[in-house]
């Protein structure tokens, strides 16, 4: 039986892009790469989503943006992320792990 692609939670986006540029800089076609090898490819990040998550974040301090040339040699914005992104990863983490808890319990599961 073939994985179908899952649709992102609402809210989890944001978590699971500083999640993908903890381990360094990367363009955004990148982070969304990275984000569907992290979910052994059940998570699919459109960029209609991505993009408008990423200048986000990059208004909230929690990313920054440096243009630079990507592998195929085109210009790119490469994001990396900032203390403040870390600490919010952390943040962010942890109220994850607790609301899917929560679910786990409702739904019976150990």
């Amino acid at each position: 039986m073939a994985k179908e692609k899952t649709d992102l939670l609402q809210g989890t986006l944001d978590m699971l892009i500083l999640k993908a540029l903890q381990r360094g800089a990367i363009h955004g076609f990148g982070i969304s790469i990275e984000i569907r090898r992290m979910s052994q490819e059940l998570l699919k990040v459109e960029q209609g989503s991505l993009y408008p998550a990423l200048y986000r974040l990059e208004e909230q301090g929690l990313i920054r943006a440096e243009w630079g040339v990507s592998d195929n040699n085109r210009k790119a914005r490469f994001y990396t992320l900032t203390a403040a992104g870390r600490k919010q990863l952390t943040v962010e983490t942890s109220n994850w792990e607790q609301v899917s808890l929560a679910i786990n319990h409702v739904l019976g599961v150990t």
